[in-house]
């Protein structure tokens, strides 16, 4: 819970978000903490979950994925058994980034990153297409990002 977290370790989760790779002697100049202070700290936020991990982000573009599309998926029922063999299907298509379930008319929101069209239309027919207990399939064609960004406000 965010009442757990006082102003320090707010101020550490905030700059390890810009930059997880930061050494823990500049984090603890940038949080006024001493070194071994801020390292028990940092310990204590991974231990305690509020970091859930370290990642390098990775520019789609220049691996050649500058296509962003997102699919609302409707399907043909609310079943567990339809949606567990739903989510366990989904979950093996490498290209999908993310993949919400929704409230809403769609009942998921995925998030694929392709090549260009004829990319996302061999993603389509390989694996979308095939997706367990789907009724209906909306795709949309991102034209710019105005916000993208990984970090939470802490």
């Amino acid at each position: 819970m965010l009442s757990e977290l006082d102003a320090t370790d707010r101020r550490i989760l905030g700059v390890l978000q810009k930059d997880g790779r930061i050494t823990n002697a500049d984090l603890s100049d940038q949080v006024n903490l001493s070194p071994s202070a801020c390292h028990r700290r940092v310990e204590r936020l991974e231990k305690d979950g509020f970091i859930a991990g370290y990642v390098a982000l990775l520019d789609a573009r220049r691996l050649g994925k500058p296509t962003t599309v997102f699919v609302e998926i409707t399907l043909q029922g609310q079943a567990d058994d339809l949606l567990d063999a739903f989510e366990r299907e989904v979950a093996r298509i490498p290209d999908i980034l993310e993949c919400h379930l929704m409230a809403g008319t769609a009942d998921y929101l995925l998030k694929i990153m392709a090549e260009d069209t004829e990319d996302f239309a061999r993603i389509h027919r390989q694996h979308l297409s095939r997706l367990p207990g789907v009724r209906q399939m909306q795709s949309s064609f991102a034209l710019r990002t105005v916000v993208k960004t990984t970090a939470l406000a802490v």
